[in-house]
């Protein structure tokens, strides 16, 4: 039998909120699917679902935590102060999103060929600026992950979640915390994607590299800077400002 972890946990709840994540985008853009252009509701609501569904399978795989991202892990060790988890949650993170990606791709094998468009394509596995500029790009996933972080402590404090103080049962959590992910994409998410989540994006990203993808284009490793850095800035920044208030 195998036994539940932490590093198990987060692998695979990872790679559940990629293959859904990432899923519903890949069903959106890719040509012939069953939800060619739904839109970005349809995204932005299919990614909040993924969140919660992910936060579920980390859980019940042996992380309680179910951080997913490691933006939150981060700015959990600042808010903390206990950096013990960065080396086994990181790595687990980002392996769970390759493998999440990969069954992106096999999931959608045929339609890989049906879509001409290699940005489409690059849209199903990382995400990209509507408008290209370095420091709003950077500022937008920023925010976005600040507020992120926010609601994620806001959302685990006791004083909320305690039942026996009428709160909501801790149950509810991953539910709202879907929510949460799904506001800040309807939200915020206009202008970058809203990567919120350096495993997101650079996990697939380096699988749609890696991939024998048909007619693929560049993997934009130009960008792929601000996806990563943006995200864990804000959010060793919001943890140490939450900290302040002694979350």
């Amino acid at each position: 039998m195998i036994q539940t972890t932490p590093f198990l946990g987060e692998l695979i709840g990872t790679m559940v909120l990629i293959l859904l994540g990432n899923g519903v985008v890949a069903n959106v853009v890719l040509n012939k699917t069953k939800g060619n252009n739904g839109g970005w509701i349809v995204i932005t609501a299919g990614w909040g679902l993924a969140v919660m569904a992910a936060v579920f399978t980390a859980t019940a795989l042996g992380s309680p935590g179910a951080h997913i991202n490691p933006a939150v892990t981060l700015a959990f060790a600042v808010l903390q102060g206990d950096y013990s988890l960065l080396a086994t949650f990181i790595p687990a993170q980002i392996l769970g999103a390759m493998i999440g990606a990969t069954l992106v791709w096999i999931q959608y094998y045929s339609h890989w060929e049906a879509t001409d468009d290699p940005g489409a394509k690059l849209a199903c596995f990382a995400t990209g600026p509507a408008i290209r500029s370095a420091i709003p790009n950077f500022l937008s996933e920023f925010i976005a992950t600040g507020v992120l972080i926010l609601g994620i402590v806001a959302i685990g404090n006791t004083n909320i979640t305690s039942a026996d103080q009428g709160g909501i049962p801790p149950a509810i959590g991953p539910y709202i915390v879907g929510m949460l992910v799904w506001s800040i994409g309807l939200s915020l998410g206009g202008t970058t994607g809203y990567a919120i989540n350096p495993a997101r994006d650079l996990g697939p990203r380096i699988a749609h590299a890696l991939l024998p993808i048909a007619k693929k284009g560049s993997s934009d490793w130009a960008y792929a800077w601000v996806p990563v850095l943006a995200p864990l800035l804000g959010a060793a920044i919001f943890g140490f400002i939450l900290r302040l208030f002694s979350f």
